[in-house]
């Protein structure tokens, strides 16, 4: 016959084995254990001085502290990506401008944008068909440091309409004799929105990937 206490022991063993599995132990736990044992450990005759002592804990301190705000940083960081999502997501079917420098001539329109570091008593966009070749160049005279804009009516020098499609511009500004740098801006309508590791990026008339962070004016 079978002692049921005997059977009733026998079943909770691995139990009662698992409940004794040894816990994982933080920084601050083994450097707690590390001091106690260096305290017992020191020599009677020249135990730790009382500075070494406020150092080591000062340093755990530091150590514990970072490891908290890193750990708070993260959590900001996770909590404000989907926010960002929801702000680019209201961007669809906006034009927006970013870096480059192409443009799109539709229905004998294009537009394109430019920033500058300095005003400039001078500016002039000049723009190029697919070979290369120079089709327009448009006077746009003084602009103000910051982000300006043009327009173009799809029209070589000559007065001729140029045919639909994509153009690449460039922007040349001076002020007096000295040139300045003027960093392009295209224009493009946001068709959809990606949540990446990267962050949020942006698909923007022919450029995929378009940083949200990219984005200098939405229009």
């Amino acid at each position: 016959m079978i002692n049921a206490t005997t059977d009733t022991s026998a079943s909770f063993a691995p139990a009662t084995a698992s409940t004794t599995a040894a816990k994982p132990v933080n920084e601050q736990d083994r450097f707690m254990t590390l001091l106690v044992a260096q305290m017992k450990n020191q020599d009677p005759l020249n135990p730790m001085d009382n500075a070494q002592m406020t150092s080591q804990l000062a340093q755990i301190s530091t150590v514990s502290g970072i490891d908290k705000l890193n750990t708070t940083l993260q959590a900001l960081s996770d909590s404000m990506a989907p926010n960002q999502t929801l702000q680019a997501a209201s961007m669809i079917g906006h034009g927006v401008m970013a870096p480059g420098n192409g443009a799109d001539l539709a229905n004998g329109l294009a537009f394109g944008g430019f920033e500058l570091t300095q005003p400039v008593d001078s500016a002039a966009v000049s723009i190029y068909n697919k070979a290369g070749e120079l089709v327009r160049s448009i006077d746009i005279g003084a602009q103000p440091a910051g982000l300006g804009k043009w327009q173009w009516d799809g029209k070589d020098g000559a007065g001729t309409a140029m045919p639909d499609g994509r153009y690449s511009f460039e922007v040349n500004a001076a002020q007096g004799s000295a040139s300045v740098a003027a960093a392009g801006l295209q224009f493009g309508v946001v068709h959809s929105v990606t949540q990446s590791a990267q962050g949020v990026t942006l698909d923007v008339g022919r450029s995929a990937g378009v940083a949200l962070s990219q984005v200098k004016r939405i229009l």
